[in-house]
């Protein structure tokens, strides 16, 4: 077992029972693609690789790959920042993504998962706490702008926890298994992602105010264009942010366009 990195934020997970169920998660056909994130010494490698038509994995580490490439010579090892590299020119236009994502990079993992053209599914092991986050209904604490961001795009789902003593180092936190399956139709078009994002999280920087009173220091509008516009998208003005469904903010986005929202 390699040393784990602490400025790459390694903590490596060996245990054969989880890593099938990882696997089992991503739930490949003989035929597919898999882009794995991360690597690290391959334990999900192993898991996957002889499941697929084709693996891809993207390792930062340098002093990884030697050892991933005798170990998985069918594999296509590729060292960068995963960050960095376009991950449809490295897999093609369908493929699925997997990975242990490290913590510090958790939301921008997702975003780039998440941009079009989509994997037809996500499979990555986080922090507990970021799993508990993009699945939470509305009305709790938990449900923010990221489980709305996300889910504009695609279905999540927390599927099991995994200790944090069943990594080497071992974390602070648990860790958790989450499946996100891209839409078939999205609920916000990629052209008005941006804007839709501006827009839920300057509501939720209001979270404890009343929406009324966060549209109208998001937009600089008084109360009564600010309530009508929420009336119009079926919302009630006196309702806090995190009780609005996603489908909700859709919705308030499309009413404030209409009443000349520019979205900055």
């Amino acid at each position: 077992m390699p040393r784990a990195k602490r400025r790459l934020a390694q903590h490596f997970l060996t245990d054969p029972g989880i890593l099938g169920r990882i696997a089992d998660a991503v739930d490949p056909d003989p035929g597919d693609t898999v882009l794995e994130i991360g690597p690290g010494p391959g334990g999900l490698t192993s898991a996957l690789v002889e499941r697929v038509g084709r693996l891809v994995a993207i390792e930062k580490d340098s002093e990884l790959i030697p050892g991933l490439r005798a170990r998985f010579p069918g594999a296509e090892i590729v060292e960068g920042d995963a960050l960095d590299l376009d991950w449809h020119s490295l897999a093609g236009p369908s493929f699925l993504v997997a990975g242990n994502i490290p913590y510090n990079i958790t939301s921008p993992l997702i975003d780039k998962a998440l941009e079009p053209p989509r994997p037809a599914r996500i499979v990555f092991l986080v922090q507990k706490e970021v799993a508990d986050r993009i699945s939470a209904p509305p009305g709790g604490s938990e449900y923010g702008a990221l489980s709305i961001g996300v889910r504009a795009v695609a279905r999540a789902e927390r599927l099991f926890v995994v200790p944090a003593g069943a990594f080497k180092p071992r974390p602070k936190v648990d860790s958790a298994v989450l499946r996100l399956t891209p839409l078939a139709a999205p609920l916000i078009s990629d052209a008005e992602r941006g804007r839709f994002r501006r827009l839920v999280v300057g509501l939720f920087g209001f979270r404890r105010k009343q929406l009324q009173r966060g549209i109208r220091e998001l937009t600089g509008w008084d109360p009564e264009p600010a309530r009508s516009t929420l009336e119009r998208a079926g919302l009630d003005p006196a309702a806090r942010p995190e009780t609005v469904p996603p489908e909700g903010y859709v919705r308030l986005l499309a009413a404030l366009v209409d009443a000349g929202w520019n979205g900055r």
